[in-house]
């Protein structure tokens, strides 16, 4: 993530109440995510932010997804993750490619809306995955 002192970048944060390592390596796998910072809550220079049991948990990772960045933890490890109001976006160059994302991503989740061609895409749809996070996955159409 580099952004100089007149750049703002908004990065989502996602908190996943204790199942991050198993959502880095389920992102991984499937969008192609790359790991570029993790940190473990025992190796916080502050012990205070380690509760009891948490010490292998995510405190803070930084992962690479093509050309953005998301920013993940276990946050608070207290129960399931609720992620509600918002979608994550890919776009990506080919219906095959957002067949394969769409279908990877869908693996344990949650049809939102089916991936079809609409008025405005060769392919859209929408999915909760298997933690809960709402994904759109758009083909951008061909410019004229």
């Amino acid at each position: 993530m580099n952004t100089s002192s007149n750049q703002t970048a908004v990065v989502p944060y996602l908190f996943f109440d204790g199942r991050c390592e198993e959502a880095i390596e389920f992102y991984r796998k499937t969008v192609g995510a790359e790991v570029l910072m993790q940190m473990r809550f025992k190796e916080s220079p502050e012990p205070s932010q380690c509760g009891p049991g948490m010490e292998e948990k995510i405190m803070h990772a930084s992962l690479k997804l093509g050309a953005s960045t998301i920013l993940v933890s276990d946050g608070r490890c207290s129960g399931q993750p609720a992620f509600q109001g918002f979608s994550l976006s890919l776009t990506v160059g080919s219906a095959a490619e957002a067949e394969r994302l769409y279908g990877a991503l869908l693996e344990g989740g949650q049809v939102q809306m089916p991936l079809t061609e609409t008025f405005f895409s060769p392919r859209f749809g929408m999915l909760a995955d298997r933690f809960g996070v709402s994904w759109m996955v758009y083909v951008a159409p061909a410019a004229p």
